[in-house]
């Protein structure tokens, strides 16, 4: 495995473990939390490349896409003849001998993973799930191995590479532009979308975000093409058995709610609305999952219904989620100051994301610091990121963080989208670097303040720092 500290690939290397493959690899020498999940496993890896360090008895090779065909390993794999799989179509290979399961959508998909896997460990269900970040239920793996009865992952769209994965059931959270610098638009993200989920079998199961108009708008064009699909709508607004009721919880620091007829009151304790949303679609993803296995029946009105000790379990396993690594994670708390991270980048996301962590901690100033991701999304969705920050009551904004498949082309900057913002809010400020606000922020965070660093760049280092200040003043 060729990039094999990376999320993905290192998850990758557990199941193939779990499996009872002889699995080595290399990486880059820095230091990942990766690094502690391979040595705990007993897998072992070389840190930097060499074409010596390749095994002469490889079956077959998986590769990062951050290397390609030139890399010195790839390619004398390649001149032995040994086939070497990109990441997708290594976790495609997986869910192509049992019975699989999806997660896609533009955002959300990691949340909810994380709570269909929190949901199968705590029920004890027989089966495999991927993340696509680190979960601290799982150990701070990305990784939940309890069987080979189903394999449930987070699938991509980029590039269309959730075309290689092949589900039986798919939970859709949404559909909007994104990853501009492959799809020419929206409308041609919703076309990948549809052909990924003309690829169910007959009778699959499709669950759908029915709030989110890009999801229902999708689901609505496959109910035309697939009539034989089960499809399952979910939200506030849905109904049957994906219908969400949100309630007041009574206490602080939770958000609770009901699903369909379930006769639980569900609790979470992860701001937003969003969230219940991401529960809501895991919970109806896994019930259908133990209904295929057997486990559960269907109720009078086709929804499936658990028995009462499945119930306890279901509602004790989304109100022992504590969320994912960069999703809405709790860095620290020092002198009053609560600080956050979370890996929100699209517009949408910022906002709902934003929205939910306003509500939950109401009496809290927010403080958002965002660094953009890639030339391409910035350019496109310029004028939705600068209305994003609505219920952030100050603003830090930053260059644009690169991506290593693009190019700057020169016509967008980080200090574009600081002018576009100041249109739409009234305290905003900007540093290129995220280093550079780390001053500023010291001093003038307060006692009951709320930090939140933002996106898919590297500013969430920024937060970490604050809290080593912190903590030294403190002290």
């Amino acid at each position: 495995m060729i990039g094999i500290k990376g999320t993905g690939m290192c998850a990758l290397a557990e199941i193939f473990r779990s499996r009872g493959l002889d699995v080595s690899g290399s990486d880059v020498d820095e230091e990942f939390y990766t690094d502690r999940v391979l040595q705990d496993l007993n897998i072992p890896y070389f840190r930097g490349f060499s074409a010596d360090q390749v095994p002469g008895d490889a079956d077959f090779a998986v590769r990062s896409a951050a290397y390609g065909e030139d890399h010195e390993e790839v390619a004398l794999l390649l001149e032995r003849g040994i086939p070497v799989l990109l990441y997708p179509e290594a976790l495609g290979l997986l869910s192509r001998d049992l019975p699989a399961a999806s997660v896609a959508g533009v955002h959300g998909k990691t949340t909810t993973t994380a709570l269909c896997g929190t949901l199968v460990q705590s029920l004890g269900l027989q089966g495999t799930v991927l993340v696509g970040s680190a979960v601290p239920a799982f150990g701070n793996r990305s990784t939940l191995v309890q069987g080979n009865s189903f394999f449930l992952a987070e699938t991509c769209e980029y590039r269309r590479h959730f075309m290689y994965f092949s589900p039986d059931r798919m939970i859709l959270t949404s559909v909007e532009a994104d990853h501009l610098d492959y799809f020419r638009d929206e409308a041609d993200v919703e076309d990948a979308f549809c052909s990924y989920i003309d690829t169910l079998p007959k009778g699959g199961t499709l669950i759908y975000c029915s709030d989110e108009d890009g999801a229902a708008r999708t689901a609505a064009r496959m109910k035309d093409k697939r009539p034989d699909l089960k499809m399952i709508p979910y939200g506030f607004e849905a109904e049957g058995a994906g219908r969400i009721v949100k309630t007041a919880s009574g206490r602080t620091g939770e958000n609770a709610f009901r699903l369909g007829s379930l006769d639980v009151l569900f609790r979470i304790r992860i701001p937003g609305d969003h969230v219940i949303q991401d529960a809501a679609a895991a919970l109806l993803l896994v019930l259908d999952q133990m209904e295929s296995l057997g486990l559960v029946s269907g109720g009078e009105t086709g929804a499936a219904a658990p028995d009462s000790a499945q119930l306890k379990a279901l509602e004790e396993g989304i109100y022992n989620f504590t969320g994912s690594r960069r999703r809405a994670e709790i860095v620290g708390e020092e002198r009053g100051i609560l600080v956050m991270d979370d890996y929100g980048h699209h517009p949408s996301a910022i906002s709902k994301t934003l929205q939910g962590i306003k509500e939950f901690y109401p009496g809290r100033r927010l403080v958002v610091d965002f660094m953009s991701h890639t030339y391409s999304r910035t350019a496109a969705l310029l004028d939705e990121f600068a209305a994003s920050f609505g219920p952030a009551d100050e603003v830090i904004l930053h260059k644009i963080y690169a991506s290593a498949r693009e190019k700057f082309s020169g016509t967008i900057t980080g200090e574009d989208l600081y002018m576009k913002t100041c249109e739409n809010h009234t305290n905003v400020k900007y540093y290129n670097e995220p280093e550079d606000a780390l001053g500023y922020l010291a001093e003038s965070l307060k006692e009951g303040d709320l930090f939140v660093t933002m996106g898919a760049g590297d500013n969430w280092h920024l937060g970490r720092s604050l809290m080593d200040i912190l903590k030294g003043d403190a002290s």
